[in-house]
């Protein structure tokens, strides 16, 4: 890893922090009754995949019995769907249902309208390419989390 390369990420993202994040909301203050931490558990989940609460919990770095809360209030809230295991109803499954990617959408750190005005000075290439790089950076993100929680130190 060079350190260019290091200083090249340093120095992007607090540009895309300043150009698209919108600021921290209360749960009472949105219409999707979401707080900061309730978007982050949903901006994790997908419509059409799933994900077990363990490794939600254990990416999230919260506890199950933490987490448990906050699945239960998005699940009753209608943000996202619990499913169990045909072979075996101890494993669980949480996906994201359309009305929680609204409610994530609306409610993520990132503004949408500034987000889609900074991908609209893209040319089309260029935009795949950004939107790809960021989510080879998330994954490589979620890698790193997960090797630091199997070694049991909050960072790498």
């Amino acid at each position: 890893m060079s350190t260019l390369d290091i200083e090249r990420i340093q120095r992007a993202y607090p540009k895309i922090y300043l150009a698209c994040h919108t600021r921290h909301v209360r749960a009472r203050s949105t219409a999707y009754r979401l707080s900061s931490r309730d978007a982050s558990v949903l901006a994790h989940l997908r419509e059409t995949s799933a994900v077990a609460p363990s490794q939600l919990a254990a990416h999230l770095g919260v506890r199950a019995s933490t987490l448990s809360a906050a699945i239960q209030k998005l699940e009753s809230l209608g943000y996202i769907e619990r499913t169990q295991s045909a072979a075996d109803r101890r494993v669980a499954s949480l996906f994201l249902t359309p009305q929680g990617a609204r409610a994530m959408a609306a409610t993520s750190v990132l503004d949408a309208r500034r987000v889609a005005a900074v991908l609209a000075k893209l040319k089309p290439r260029e935009k795949e390419r950004a939107i790809a790089g960021l989510e080879l950076l998330a994954y490589g993100s979620m890698r790193v989390m997960a090797m630091t929680k199997k070694r049991g130190r909050s960072n790498a």
